[in-house]
């Protein structure tokens, strides 16, 4: 049972306090937790449970916005950490994104998002497609009538007619002219490189995304040609997990509209599509940096939004850095980022240039790390397939489609 949720900024300033129980708990926990945070940098950042002298805390991190649930009671950790995750979903999606501007303009609308999401201490509404038939999401119509009426209020009068079904998560009833149904791939691929181009570690955590809309109760299974090839499976509530766990079938009725059905991990892949190859070398106060970037394997598909970002070390004074393909820019936070889009097929780009160290060095000490980005559109790099798509209950002219992207995810290529 959760007892309070806190949301706090990146300077550790409380935007959002939410008691939700009649225990209260007070501010001065989230002054413990940032100075503790302060102090123990992102090892402690990275710790979704947290054992203060009096309280367990989980969170979360979304967009620089710490998410700080507060419990006294033995409760499933898992269940503190994936309900602050739901929230921070619902709303980015409400939202359009989650920043500091944004909560403190719609206060409103995330304190009534938490009243029904939780009832005293214990996860109850987190389905985004019921929260918007209960809550509208907010516009520049419903700010302009709450100027004008001083209703400041989105909840509706009724109760969506799913709350009380056996399909919670879905509309009651929906009609449609024309019945569609949409599933992409998407896929990140995590990869390390050491400094002698061998690679590390390469994985795809991907993601079935749906879109569904299908007039009243259909019933669908999804099957893949490749199952054996997924770890760390996690369904939405819709999906039966016995027809998974005997046949690596999902069965399911689909929530209407956009909604995420499973994500999964494939490991220990043996290569990527392409490669990053570093070169720095320092004497004399300077160092001169090289970057070579080329295709390794040919996806079949068009590699697009490649590009190539590093931190400069403190100790550089000045850069000099030039390429034969796309646009250099140095941040002004010392991070050189290369763009090149798509790789040329006469030419290889490359970077170059000169570093200037700072008068009392003579050598680099510090090799910065290169995070590798890109997009492929219309393949999955794991390998999965689709089998087919099926519905129990079909009704009349039903229109399929199937997508799959790749993207790099923490790409990451040591120097």
């Amino acid at each position: 049972m959760l007892q309070c949720i806190f949301l706090l900024s990146d300077s550790g300033e409380v935007m959002l306090e939410k008691q939700l129980t009649g225990h209260r708990v007070d501010r001065s926990i989230c002054d413990w937790f940032w100075d503790h945070a302060i102090s123990q940098g992102d090892a402690f950042k990275s710790q979704p449970v947290i054992a203060s002298p009096t309280h367990y805390l989980f969170q979360v991190v979304r967009e620089g916005i710490t998410f700080l649930a507060c419990t006294q009671v033995e409760m499933p950790p898992l269940m503190g950490i994936e309900f602050l995750c739901r929230v921070a979903d619902v709303l980015s999606d409400y939202l359009g994104g989650l920043n500091e501007d944004v909560i403190k303009d719609n206060f409103v609308i995330v304190y009534e998002l938490l009243d029904e999401m939780i009832d005293n201490g214990f996860p109850l509404t987190t389905e985004p497609n019921i929260l918007r038939e209960m809550i509208a999401p907010p516009n520049i119509v419903s700010k302009v009538l709450s100027v004008v009426t001083g209703n400041s209020s989105n909840v509706s009068d009724t109760l969506p007619g799913a709350t009380g079904s056996c399909v919670p998560w879905r509309a009651a009833d929906p009609k449609y002219a024309n019945n569609e149904v949409y599933v992409d791939l998407v896929e990140e691929m995590d990869a390390v490189i050491n400094r002698d181009g061998v690679l590390v570690k390469c994985e795809i955590y991907g993601e079935v995304q749906v879109n569904s809309h299908l007039s009243g109760l259909p019933d669908l299974t999804l099957s893949f040609a490749n199952p054996s090839i997924l770890d760390d499976v996690r369904f939405h509530p819709c999906v039966r997990f016995r027809p998974w766990e005997s046949h690596q079938i999902l069965s399911f009725v689909p929530p209407d509209g956009e909604f995420k059905l499973m994500s999964y991990r494939v490991k220990k892949l043996k290569s990527t599509p392409i490669y990053v190859k570093p070169q720095l070398t320092s004497d004399a106060g300077k160092c001169r940096v090289n970057v070579l970037v080329g295709i390794r394997n040919d996806p079949g598909k068009t590699i697009d939004s490649i590009t190539v970002q590093f931190q400069l070390p403190p100790c550089i004074l000045s850069a000099d850095l030039t390429s034969n393909h796309g646009t250099v820019n140095i941040l002004s936070n010392k991070i050189c980022s290369w763009s090149i889009n798509r790789i040329p097929k006469d030419k290889a780009p490359s970077l170059s240039g000169t570093l200037v160290l700072e008068s009392e060095l003579d050598r680099l000490h510090v090799f910065p790390t290169f995070r590798v980005g890109f997009r492929i559109m219309g393949v999955a790099l794991s390998g999965l397939q689709i089998d087919k798509l099926d519905l129990r209950t079909v009704p009349n002219r039903l229109y399929k489609g199937f997508r799959a992207l790749t993207r790099a995810g923490e790409f990451e290529v040591r120097s």
